[in-house]
């Protein structure tokens, strides 16, 4: 497909929709760049006569340093690299539209949260926090979800991430965070990676971070796609209304596909058949003209109904359960247009907490009232100065008048001869605008100035164990192996230790599942041993009842919306089916199963033994050699005998069928397609499961009109626990 095809601009989506004049085009990046069939010139705009041989005393002779245009193009060559992110370094992003469906007027006098069916402009970037630039896409760790709203009141940027709650609740630790986390600097090992030492040892002597940490070490932190992962504001924010009342909020987003996870093996594998996996899944959707979409949700609640609370909202390790409040969905966000450029896009786009508008304001959060000053800090070293909000990306919509002026690479020309307030020589403009503008809330703030932290921060425990309680057996399980592993991967035993005493406190039996795991506990009856089979009866029921008493959570003892296997939103849509064929496949059951995937909004992936044509009016996109069953959500094999015969020969094909089976992911044959799952390594828990086989998502039907009606409706279920596994 045309990448570089017409696409719709976020600016033009609604006759409701921002104006931009000339000088605020986010998408205008392309401003003096040669097209093609254009004559080539330097960026002064001279005409280049021969762009591959340098200047030269004679055909052999020494280079001129009169060659003006070599010296520009390898200038411009040695300085193209900027400083990457100290962490999300590995990002990507996309252009959309956020929309307004119900107003909050009785809350806030913002407009983009008043006026209800205004499109606003929104560019939002997705990454990784540890990893460097060159990291996979898949790794175990928090996803940022930064969105940046062009509203008719100045930029608002909802800078947060795909887990609600944070490791620490003051800003002053995050450096000792980051360094923690980071790869060990003696050795620079390992990469986009927590287990290790290092982060091990803060953690275990920073037992703020446990509800962090269990989040971290849940599926959560392994998303499927950009667009089967929430993303949460992270912060208590104010809102303030026309009448200068306040309420708290937190923001969310939630993915209208469901939250969604790979497994840490599919995420391993993925890292290398395709460490691009989630932004090529981002990049394919888009310039196909799909959609990813989000609904908008706030938390509404009065300072009176948090006093009552035994948390503190201030404090960025704890939630606001959702059995208390209540997430309000008001509105929805749609990214439709990928970056035309990557670099003066998604790399130099430049986020601020502090980017809020009229009607929205701060909080005490020592951990945001940090971050206000560190993104500041960080804007200025990366991208160059302080005329940064300049470049595209980061140009507001609404119009900018003040007397800041020069600094390294501005770009505004002002002009006139003053340039500071009050005058008279300017007519005294620009000018302030009293309560017409940006106004803070008038807190009352009393205390003495001291380094503490206040009690109500105190513990540490009661939310760790509520999001335990929350869990599903199955991703209980998930949890045991997920600690069992980063511990293990810790050299010091001392750290091992010291982490264990902190999952007593969460959970005696997590505790004891992993300290078994990691040699810290010897095998006893009722002990079972992390990572065995999925059917297990007695660990399941073992991790079922693994259930704590809590505290710090509202009296709750379990809590809504925090299991991604309960209450999600099921459609086969963005789905990816691999289809496996070779000569003498019944192109008539893959020319259906491509109609009806279509038709669901997924796709169905043609794998044969080669690329091209494979039978009639079949032709395989993908081979065995370039395809691994990690890269699909489900695994379709056509009937036809030769073509079952040719793969049941081929280890890849029978490789195709083993981890589709072992990772829980639907897996349908049609006539003749039996037999090569019959001659697959699963075939003896398949004859296990026997006639049970469509509740655990094992399809085999004689005709294709019904295995393709059943294969997506296993799509929208996305996993099927508790096959027996050989």
């Amino acid at each position: 497909m045309d990448s570089h095809r017409k696409r719709p601009t976020p600016h033009a989506l609604s006759d409701q929709s921002v104006t931009l004049d000339e000088h605020s085009k986010i998408e205008d990046l392309s401003t003096n760049t040669a097209n093609p069939g254009e004559a080539l010139t330097d960026n002064m705009g001279h005409v280049v006569s021969d762009d591959q041989n340098t200047l030269k005393a004679g055909e052999r002779g020494p280079g001129l340093l009169e060659d003006f245009f070599f010296r520009e193009k390898m200038h411009h060559f040695d300085h193209e690299r900027i400083p990457e992110r100290v962490v999300h370094a590995r990002g990507t992003g996309a252009h959309g539209y956020f929309e307004l469906t119900e107003s909050l007027e009785d809350y806030t006098h913002a407009r983009v949260l008043t006026q209800v069916g205004k499109r606003t402009p929104v560019f939002v970037r997705f990454s990784t926090v540890v990893g460097f630039r060159g990291s996979p896409d898949t790794p175990r760790d928090v996803r940022g979800f930064a969105v940046k709203l062009y509203t008719e009141e100045g930029n608002w940027d909802l800078v947060g991430n795909n887990i609600p709650v944070f490791f620490i609740q003051d800003a002053i630790k995050f450096p000792d965070l980051v360094h923690a986390i980071k790869p060990e600097p003696h050795n620079e090992i390992p990469q986009a990676a927590s287990a290790h030492d290092t982060f091990f040892d803060f953690i275990s002597l920073t037992p703020e971070s446990m509800h962090m940490m269990m989040w971290l070490l849940s599926d959560r932190t392994l998303p499927r796609a950009f667009d089967n992962m929430e993303g949460f504001g992270v912060h208590t924010f104010r809102l303030i209304n026309a009448a200068g009342e306040s309420h708290f909020v937190k923001f969310h987003w939630k993915p209208v596909l469901g939250v969604k996870s790979l497994l840490w093996d599919e995420s391993q594998k993925i890292a290398g058949k395709d460490p691009d996996f989630q932004r090529r899944k981002l990049w394919e959707t888009l310039d196909e003209g799909g959609t990813l979409e989000w609904e908008f949700g706030v938390q509404i609640f009065s300072a009176e109904q948090a006093g009552t609370w035994d948390f503190d909202i201030l404090d960025a390790t704890k939630i606001v359960p959702e059995d208390l409040v209540p997430v309000r969905r008001v509105g929805r966000l749609v990214l439709n247009r990928n970056v035309d450029n990557f670099f003066a896009e998604t790399e130099q786009v430049a986020f601020m907490p502090t980017n809020i508008v009229p009607g929205i304001d701060f909080t005490n959060d020592p951990l945001l009232q940090g971050r206000t000053f560190s993104y500041l800090d960080t804007q200025l070293l990366r991208l160059g100065g302080p005329n940064w909000q300049e470049l595209p990306i980061n140009r507001p919509l609404a119009p900018v008048h003040n007397n800041q002026r020069d600094g390294h690479m501005r770009q505004t020309i002002n002009r006139g001869r003053v340039s500071y307030f009050p005058n008279r020589l300017g007519g005294n403009k620009p000018t302030h605008m009293g309560d017409a503008g940006f106004v803070s809330y008038p807190e009352e703030v009393r205390g003495t100035k001291r380094r503490a932290r206040a009690e109500s921060f105190g513990d540490h425990y009661g939310q760790a164990r509520l999001f335990w309680n929350s869990m599903t057996p199955v991703e209980k399980e998930h949890m045991v192996k997920a600690w069992s592993f980063e511990l293990a991967m810790c050299e010091e035993r001392e750290v091992r230790v010291r982490m264990l005493e902190h999952l007593a406190r969460v959970n005696e039996i997590l505790a004891e599942q992993v300290a078994y795991a990691i040699g810290e506990l010897p095998q006893t009856e009722g002990v079972a041993e992390p990572g065995g089979a999925q059917d297990s009866a007695d660990e399941v029921a073992r991790l079922a009842g693994a259930e704590s008493p809590t505290s710090a959570s509202g009296g709750l003892h379990k809590a809504s919306a925090l299991s991604m296997e309960e209450g999600q939103p099921q459609s086969a849509k963005g789905r990816k089916v691999a289809v496996l064929v070779a000569p003498g496949v019944d192109a008539e059951q893959v020319a259906q199963a491509q109609q009806a995937l279509k038709a669901a909004g997924a796709q169905a992936v043609v794998i044969g033994p080669r690329l091209g044509e494979i039978a009639p009016g079949v032709h395989a996109e993908k081979s065995l050699i370039n395809s691994d069953p990690v890269l699909f959500d489900a695994l379709l094999i056509p009937g036809g005998e030769a073509s079952v015969r040719v793969l049941a020969q081929r280890p890849e094909a029978l490789h195709f069928v083993a981890d589709t089976y072992r990772h829980a992911k639907p897996l349908a044959a049609i006539a003749e397609g039996h037999a090569l799952l019959s001659a697959s390594p699963v075939a003896s828990g398949l004859n296990v499961l026997g006639d049970t086989g469509p509740a655990f998502g094992i399809l085999k039907g004689s005709g294709a009109d019904a295995t393709l009606t059943a294969l997506v409706a296993a799509l929208a279920q996305h996993r099927f626990w508790g096959r027996p596994q050989a």
